[in-house]
This record gives C-alpha cells, sequence and structure tokens, in this order.
C-alpha cells in the first residue's frame, strides 16, 4: 500500500530526480511549452509551481530562492520582468498538462506541460523552404503515359540463372537425430 507516500520516483535517485526536475522547470520557463511524460509533467508541476509564487515578490531574498533551483541568470531575469508581469493576479494553476496519447517506441503516456498565459504566444515552427532546384513537376500527355505503362507490361524473359533456379527443387528432410532439419537440393526434372 502506498498510503499518504508523496511524489514520484521517476526510476531516478534524490539527486539526479532534482536534477531532472531543475532542467525541465528551467525548460518550460525558457520555452513556455514543452513535451514530456505525464508523470515527470506531474511531478513538474508541483516543483515550478512554488517558484513561480515565490517569484511574484521581487525582492533579493526570492530572487535567491529561485536561483536555488535555476541555475540561468537570464532565465531568472525574464522569469521576473517578462512572465511573472503577465500572470498577474492569478492565485495559482500557472501550468497546464495536456495529455498526446501514447509514444510509439516504449508506448509512454505523453504530454504537454505549458504556460496558461502563454498558450497562444508560443512560436509557431517555421514552414519548410522548398528546394530552389524543384519546379512543379511537367503534366504528362496521354501519348506518353500509354507508352510508360506498355514498357511496364512487356514480358521480361527469363535469364539462364533464373531458369536453373526454377529447375532445382528444395527440400526439408527431418533428421534422425535430435529432431534437426537439413535441406537437400536435388536436381532434375519436375
Amino acid at each position: 500500500m502506498r498510503h499518504r507516500v508523496k511524489g514520484r520516483k521517476l526510476s531516478r535517485t534524490s539527486e539526479h530526480r532534482r536534477a531532472t526536475l531543475r532542467n525541465l522547470a528551467a525548460s518550460l520557463l525558457k520555452h513556455k511549452k514543452i513535451r514530456t511524460t505525464i508523470a515527470k509533467a506531474k511531478e513538474l508541476r508541483r516543483f515550478v509551481e512554488p517558484i513561480i509564487t515565490k517569484a511574484k515578490t521581487d525582492s533579493v531574498a526570492s530572487r535567491r530562492y529561485v536561483y536555488d533551483d535555476i541555475k540561468d541568470r537570464q532565465l531568472i531575469q525574464e522569469l521576473f520582468s517578462d512572465i511573472i508581469p503577465k500572470i498577474g493576479d492569478r492565485p495559482g494553476g500557472y501550468t497546464r498538462i495536456v495529455r498526446l496519447g501514447l509514444r510509439k517506441g516504449d508506448a509512454a503516456e505523453l504530454a504537454i506541460i505549458e504556460l496558461v498565459d502563454y498558450s497562444g504566444i508560443v512560436k509557431p515552427k517555421k514552414a519548410k523552404k522548398e528546394k530552389a532546384g524543384s519546379e512543379t513537376p511537367k503534366t504528362e500527355t496521354a501519348k506518353e503515359t500509354v507508352e510508360k505503362k506498355e514498357e511496364k507490361k512487356a514480358p521480361k524473359t527469363k535469364t539462364p540463372r533464373a531458369k536453373r533456379a526454377d529447375d532445382q527443387k528444395v527440400k526439408e528432410k527431418k533428421a534422425p537425430s535430435k529432431g534437426k532439419t537439413s535441406t537437400v537440393r536435388k536436381t532434375g526434372d519436375k
């Protein structure tokens, strides 16, 4: 039974778990939206929301408190100057977890965790540029299409090697000892 057991171990030691959560928190504050597993997202929410709450009061003590977990000075400056004014009077619930489904490789449940007030501001991915050399393909005339189909339908003649392979028969027999199978090739008439 796991009554009143708080938190998730995430299959890590305590030092590794804390380092993972610090890195995830820094990524979340930097990019405003990250994709991870649901277990990590739920633990990250428990880790980053008290940091954001503490950052609401801009003082040396609160900056030091935040710096204990997030070691990036530029990110701390962005947190106090950009993120906190945007959050405003929100009493809590700074993050949102959106489930994505299962990962293809190991069937882990994936989720996106994002800062609530930044859900529409996240930078969209750049569209792929078309290659300069590639132009729109030419449309074929009906005659060219028919000619290509006829070339594909033309019967292929068998080469001597292919004939020899067709003439050979492969039979499997059970060996009398140890139940192993052996392959015996016989050539001859069909």
